[in-house]
Parts: structure tokens; sequence; C-alpha cells
């Protein structure tokens, strides 16, 4: 199957790939759906071709290509109305047991799974941190306009804008209107506290809310000409009176319900669309 580029938008957009960093984020949004996990290898099974009512599933299914053996990577599919969806988390670190959170299990997962599933358009799905100062609240969810790093710090002109890494999500601008998204700019570092120059490059960027991927799946979505938005739950605030590990885990669960609930309205938008039409 060719896959929708980001100059390419009169065509339905017929396969999501959903990328979410943890297993509580993307859960939900499995169970929603009803998907079915694969074997963790096959990406796709081939299907019997009869009669022309089943070559449009024969074409988005016949993908043969496999992830990595031994990767902790996990993906769930399934079909929802006219959309081909694929759910993928990068799992659990095999030598730690916690989930494989950060950009580089997160840039890893998604170049693989693009290059093997084309997907017409790419969903960033997860919790984010907020700042209050910015008017940010918790359980918030955000469509992303911005996207940049803030601890890829080099100090020499020229390079110093390829470590900001400064980069635009898919415009929406119907889905944010008949949504009726709020809409931020966000900064990704890849830890989860903010030490006092995290913060200064966070405000340099402009940003509402703070992750530990974004940023990076925009590079992997920029390289691989596939368009990509950003939906994220606010579930802490990062300029808070309390710990950000704390509140984090107080509100992950109440955040990814919301989560689920805008990914949901996001899809139900997007079915028998274009990606002009969003």
């Amino acid at each position: 199957m060719a896959t929708l580029t980001i100059g390419d938008d009169n065509r339905p957009i017929s396969s999501l790939l959903i990328f979410a960093a943890m297993d509580s984020e993307a859960l939900p949004i499995v169970e929603h759906f009803k998907l079915s996990r694969d074997d963790g290898r096959a990406f796709g099974s081939k299907f019997v071709l009869v009669g022309a009512i089943c070559i449009k599933q024969l074409v988005k299914c016949s993908s043969t290509l496999r992830f990595p053996l031994g990767v902790a990577w996990i993906r769930y599919h399934g079909y929802y109305k006219d959309l081909n969806l694929n759910v993928i988390y990068p799992g659990k670190d095999r030598d730690l047991g916690n989930n494989s959170v950060g950009t580089v299990p997160a840039s890893l997962v998604t170049y693989a799974s693009i290059q093997a599933l084309k997907p017409d358009l790419l969903i960033n799905a997860g919790t984010a941190g907020g700042f209050k100062v910015k008017g940010a609240c918790i359980f918030d969810v955000f469509l992303v306009s911005d996207l940049s790093f803030h601890d890829r710090r080099i100090p020499i002109p020229g390079p110093d804008r390829y470590g900001i890494g400064l980069r635009q999500s898919f415009s929406t601008p119907n889905l944010v209107k008949e949504l009726n998204f709020k809409v931020c700019k966000l900064s990704t570092g890849g830890s989860l506290d903010m030490s006092p120059q995290d913060e200064r490059c966070i405000l340099a960027n402009d940003a509402t809310i703070v992750d530990m991927e974004g940023a990076a799946l925009a590079y992997v979505s920029s390289l691989m000409e596939v368009p990509a938005i950003f939906i994220k739950a606010v579930s802490n605030f990062v300029d808070g009176e309390k710990s950000i590990p704390e509140e984090f885990a107080q509100n992950l669960q109440a955040s990814v319900v919301a989560l689920r609930e805008a990914v949901v309205q996001v899809v139900e938008f997007i079915n028998g669309k274009c990606l002009s039409e969003l």
C-alpha cells in the first residue's frame, strides 16, 4: 500500500499508526477498539482474495516485514469502520522490567513500524506535564502544534538550532474546531524531573506542556514523510507544589481515561476523511 505523504492530501485516510510510550496509555485505546495483539514479530497476515470486496483488506494487511527478533515492542491491530488501526508501544525493558520510555525506544519502534506498515497518519497519544503559569490544568487534553527539545543543548551557532529541533505537527484546523481541542507547543526531554536549566530552555521554547517522546517522533515522521499529530493529556504540573513523580502517579489513571476519550473522538473524526479535510 502506498503511504499518503504530506503532499498527497486528497485520498481517503485508511491506515493509522498510534504510538504510546507506556502500556497504561496504550491499552485503554486497544480495549476500546477491540484490537488484537499480534505475535510481536509478523506485522500482518496474507488474506485469501475472494472477490473485489476483499481487495482493500488484502492491500492494507499483506505486509510481511517483522520487528527484529528479541525486542519487547508490542503491536495491536484491527479495523474500525474504514480504518486499519495499529497501536504500538515499546514494551518493558528486558533487563529492568520498566516501561521503555524516552526518545530512543520511541524513535526505534516508530521508525520500524512506519517502514513495515506504511501508515497514512501517525498519532502520538500520551500523557504530559503541564505549566500552570501557561494555563494548563490537570486532565486537560491538548493537540500539539510545535515540538522541540529542551535538553539537547549545543551552544554553537547553527548546531544550536539542530539541538532544539523545532518541528510542526500536521495542521488539522477542522479537527481542532470540531472537537474544540486546546492547542499548544510541546517540549521534549529525557527526564521526568525538571532542572533549572531545563526550565529555562522549556520557557524559551514557549512550551505549555512537556513529555519524553514527542519531538523525537516529530523527527521520525518528518524523516519518513508521514504526517503526524500529537494528543497529550496533562497528568501533572511541572511548576506545582507537589513533586512531579508523586503527582504523575496519583493522576495517571484518570489522565489515560481522558487521553482515550480524546483519541476515540479523533479516530471518529478522521474516519472517511482525507488529510486535506483534517
